[in-house]
Formats: C-alpha cells, structure tokens, sequence
C-alpha cells in the first residue's frame, strides 16, 4: 500500500520512474497508478510477459522500445528491459467528480481536456478548476499529459482538491454525463461569442489541445461551442489561458 492510500498525502515526484522487473511488479501489486510500461523490444520472458498482464489488466499503456531508448531513460542503469511511468498522484473515478458536486449541493461544473499534452497547461488549468469552483477535471489515458511531477507542481496544490479523473473515450464519457443532465460546451474560435451563452446549470467546458484544439469527434458530441473574443493579431489563446477566460464566464454568470 502506498502512502497515499495509507494517510492521502501525494505520491513523492522522485517515484515518477520505476525501473527493474521486480519493482515494477510491486509497484503493481500496491496500487501505485501506472501510466505506460516501457518494454525493451524482443523480451517475452514468464517475467516480462506478466508485468505486461497486469499493464493490461490497469489498462496502462504499453510501448516496445529499444534497449538504446530504455538506457536513455534509465536513472539507475538497472532497468533489467522494463521501466514504468507511474502518476505522481492518485486519479479518480468519474463518480468521484459528481459526488463532489453532490456534496456541495451544486450543479455540476466539470473541465474536460482533449489531448493536452503540455504537463504545464495541465497543472494550470487543474488550478483554475479549482478556483472557479469545479468539481473535477477529465483527461483522455492516451495522447495527453497526466498527473506527472510537473503537473502535480504547476496545479499549486490543486490536486489536493480538485479530483482528476482518466477515460479511455472522451466522446463516450460526453454521453455518459448527459445522462446526468450536464450539458457540453466546447471552446472554439469559430463559436458563438461566449457573453452570448447560457453557460447556468449543469455543465461539462471541453477545451482542446494547444496545436489542433478540440477534436472533430469530440466536438461533435458539444451542445454549444463558444468563441473567447480577440483583438490582437494572432487567433489563438495558449489552452491554459482559454480555460481560464470560459470559466470564469461560468463564474460570472453563475453568480449573477
């Protein structure tokens, strides 16, 4: 049992990277949440081919790599061909994230991000969540940043209350929380002006990754999309900033 699961403080940032057979599997054995097993290419030993069971079985994602990559990433040289990422915090369940809500007595406000893949504009806007009084934020298991070290750093402690939940789906996790009554809304520059929406009730804010914003497919699954007003010359906000800004139009408007 880690000691997160023992006394609810973070997992230490230096435990980010288990290296070595042994450690790996007991990392599994005690819950520690493991984001991606690195496997060297050509290794299908009984050993190997177990952590690679129990990678399946937390869903983790599994990459075959070369012995030349796994001695790049190494920090003891001991990696016997297999290296984890561990998260550096405890992710929750999507119940987690409603029960919150629940328990406040509020309807449901809820950041979902697709396929940010900067840990710095993931810590961020785990931090304004929590300021603008969110119950929780939602990230995609693959092609996005999750709750490493330098996530769990640039959140400011907001990890600690802000509930981050992961989804293999994030357009089925949409439909999901309809069924909840929350409605979706997506930022986006061809959207309509956001002082123009009712963003009141229970709402689910999607914003997209810092290159190609929010996908076609999760896009789709939004009621409304909202475009954030610019002046200047470019016609882009870093996703971070764009969080920032919608929600506390959330903010406003619920408080009016």
């Amino acid at each position: 049992m880690t000691d997160r699961e023992k006394n609810g403080n973070d997992i230490p940032a230096e435990e980010f990277i288990v290296e070595g057979r042994n450690p790996i599997k007991e990392a599994f054995r005690a819950g520690r949440p493991i984001e991606r097993l690195y496997v060297q290419d050509g290794l299908r030993d009984g050993p190997v081919l177990a952590l690679v069971q129990m990678a399946k079985k937390t869903d983790a994602i599994i990459s075959y790599v070369s012995k030349e990559r796994l001695d790049q990433m190494s920090e003891t040289g001991r990696h016997q061909g297999v290296i984890a990422h561990a998260a550096a915090y405890e992710y929750a369940e999507l119940d987690d994230i409603l029960d919150n809500a629940r328990k406040k007595g509020e309807d449901p406000f809820i950041f979902l991000l697709d396929n940010i893949e900067d840990p710095h504009n993931l810590g961020a806007i785990i931090r304004t969540a929590n300021l603008a009084g969110a119950h929780g934020v939602i990230i995609p298991k693959r092609r996005a940043a999750g709750l490493t070290p330098t996530a769990v750093k640039a959140s400011a402690g907001a990890v600690s209350f802000t509930p981050v939940a992961r989804v293999n789906n994030l357009s089925q996790t949409i439909e999901a929380l309809k069924k909840e009554g929350i409605w979706f809304v997506c930022a986006d520059m061809n959207g309509e002006l956001m002082y123009r929406l009712n963003l009141k009730g229970p709402i689910g804010v999607v914003i997209g990754n810092e290159g190609e914003g929010v996908g076609r497919l999760v896009r789709e699954k939004c009621d409304f999309t909202a475009a954030i007003p610019v002046r200047g010359e470019i016609d882009s906000l870093n996703a971070s900033v764009a969080a920032g800004v919608l929600a506390y139009e959330i903010v406003r408007q619920r408080l009016s």
